[in-house]
């Protein structure tokens, strides 16, 4: 193949990766199973695109890097101080759960497939893990009861890093047992990966702490190091590199006083981008005769998977908690397999393979067999299931404020008063800090972030109100959200320029949503009003009060409504193109300067 070809092939899988993402965040699944689909179109259906002849020797180095890379950027996310506040019910999930389920997995594999113990062990630890980037679409599209959302959530959230590294440690066990002296290998496998990934941890993060490099070079400098520590560590034993990067990102993700955050961002980014291309680079390379391989036992295994492991691991783990029978069916059905699966499986495979280990080559299609089935299955029957067991939220009515500073504190606390989930974020501490000695729920950083599309939590929120100081931000977060709450759900300060502006230094503001309380109202404005000791107040209109009575007693320039609530108790935020009236029974919510 002509290098022109190759530049020609690989330009062209970024923009079918990207493509894919795309349609995961409009139809709000899961982007692997789109990868997936896509890279069997181009692979072994049409055979336009051929992997192993496009890279050679290249594609089994490749492959390594980036799952290192992957793994990384997963144990990033595992602060402890975050698992001790998870609940107890979480943690058996994760731990007794996860142990039942590789059990009875392995069990099934051995005996429905004839795998050896070994591989079969190896594929019970995959399949153990489901991950964040699977679940968390899969969520907001059942929406299921909040105490549910959030077990599935912070299970996937906890059981990828850990997951990942049981994986690692079970194929190394497996690869150690064929050499002479097994159990000291597997002790030196695990002495160098761990030893070396504590060393390189602790060293990277008295760097950072010292701020011995410059933000802008720490991304870049962290990527280097993840690449070397796993290449070193494999030169000085061979499969301790996974382990090394692994323990090496859960030391920095809890060193003390060392800000991550330029780090995890730019591994998100650069881990959609591998991960877009990874997934298209596995699937492409396989053969549908490697299905056709497994046989009916491997549809026989899949359905043991979804109503036997993953339901016995969930009842006998959450034994004496406060979930009822029905609640827990629901967490037995839900548990997609994603991304760890699908990278360490591949990669694994094609070492097995080299060292001789034949029924290796089934271990992929397997997976990728395991992660389609309980994707798709999962992504149609989840709702439908969460309806009939009535454990279904009814349409979100809570708020995501946008700025955390006075106006959106005093709105939060104001809308908070009416008993809806109201979340405030914000990316300064110190608003934050205020926030949450009011009582409020928070998100410390960016919510367009991709941090947040896996760590906010959204179940039960279907408004957005967009009070940051940045009017460019305040269009951005509307735009961001206007898919998942629609162009009415949301509202953003953006008042109309009267410094003089002229309009190429304007911002664009239709279709972005609602204009917040009018377009003459400005962030300078209320910033204003609550400076001159302005308060929130809350005036139910009577028969005898009437609305012309409250507007005659407080005037335009010492009101502001922010507000109303009907007699159902639904709120009515106020914007540019409000219709509703206000009339006797209605409560009104304004920022009042006495």
């Amino acid at each position: 193949m002509h290098n022109e070809q190759i530049g020609l092939m690989l330009a062209a899988v970024g923009l079918i990766g990207l493509g894919c993402q795309w349609l995961a965040w409009r139809m709000k699944l899961p982007a692997i199973l789109f990868l997936l689909i896509a890279g069997f179109i181009i692979g072994p259906i049409t055979h336009v695109f051929a992997p192993n002849d496009m890279f050679g020797d290249l594609l089994f180095p490749l492959i390594s890097l980036a799952v290192a890379v992957i793994l990384f950027e997963g144990s990033l996310t595992l602060n402890l101080q975050e698992i001790r506040g998870v609940n107890r019910t979480v943690m058996n999930i994760v731990t007794i759960g996860a142990l039942i389920s590789w059990g009875l997995t392995s069990v099934f594999t051995f005996y429905i497939l004839d795998f050896s113990w070994p591989l079969a062990l190896l594929f019970g630890s995959l399949t153990v893990v489901t991950g964040p980037t699977v679940v968390v679409p899969l969520l907001r599209t059942v929406r299921p009861k909040a105490k549910l959302a959030n077990i599935l959530r912070w299970e996937g959230i906890l059981i990828d890093p850990i997951g990942a590294l049981f994986i690692v440690i079970v194929y190394e066990f497996i690869v150690s047992s064929s050499k002479v002296h097994s159990l000291a290998v597997f002790g030196l496998i695990l002495l160098i990966g761990i030893v070396f990934g504590i060393i390189t941890g602790a060293l990277l993060s008295q760097i950072l702490r010292r701020r011995l490099l410059p933000e802008y070079l720490q991304p870049f400098a962290v990527l280097t190091l993840v690449l070397g520590v796993f290449s070193i560590s494999n030169s000085l034993e061979s499969e301790s590199g996974l382990l090394a990067v692994t323990v090496m990102g859960m030391w920095l993700a809890n060193a003390k006083g060392v800000n991550i955050q330029n780090i995890l961002h730019f591994k998100e980014n650069l881990t959609i981008l591998l991960i877009s291309g990874l997934f298209l680079m596995l699937s492409a390379r396989m053969e549908l005769s490697d299905f056709a391989a497994l046989g009916v036992g491997s549809a026989i295994l899949f359905v043991a998977i979804q109503l036997i492991s993953r339901p016995i691991a969930i009842f006998l783990s959450t034994i004496g908690s406060s979930l009822n029978f029905k609640e827990k069916a629901f967490i037995a059905w839900v548990a997609p397999r994603g991304i760890v699966a699908a990278s360490i499986s591949s990669l694994f495979a094609i070492k097995l393979v080299e060292s001789g280990v034949e029924e290796a080559s089934l271990l992929v299609p397997l997976t990728f067999m395991v992660i389609v089935g309980t994707v798709v299955l999962q992504s149609i029957t989840a709702r439908p299931l969460a309806n009939a067991l009535k454990l279904s939220e009814p349409s979100p009515r809570g708020y995501l404020v946008v700025g955390a500073n006075d106006i959106g504190r005093s709105l939060a606390m104001a809308l908070k008063k009416y008993g809806d989930r109201v979340i405030i974020t914000d990316s300064n501490w110190e608003y934050i800090r205020k926030a949450r000695m009011q009582g409020l729920e928070t998100y410390y950083g960016n919510p367009t972030s991709s941090h947040a599309e896996e760590y906010l939590d959204l179940i039960g929120i279907g408004n957005l109100i967009a009070v940051s100081p940045d009017k460019h931000f305040n269009i951005v977060a509307a735009k961001h959200f206007m898919s998942d709450f629609g162009a009415r759900r949301v509202f953003f300060l953006n008042e109309k320029a009267k410094d003089n502006q002229h309009e190429k230094h304007q911002v664009v503001e239709d279709k972005h949503g609602r204009t917040l309380f009018g377009e003459d109202v400005s962030y300078k404005k209320l910033a204003s009003l609550i400076n001159q000791g302005a308060e929130v107040k809350h005036t139910k209109l009577t028969e005898e009060f009437k609305w012309e009575d409250y507007v005659m007693k407080y005037s335009d320039g010492h009101r502001l409504s922010l507000f109303t609530v009907d007699p159902k108790g639904d709120i009515h935020i106020l914007s540019n193109d409000s219709t509703h009236k206000t009339v006797e029974g209605w409560t009104v919510v304004s920022l009042i300067k006495e």
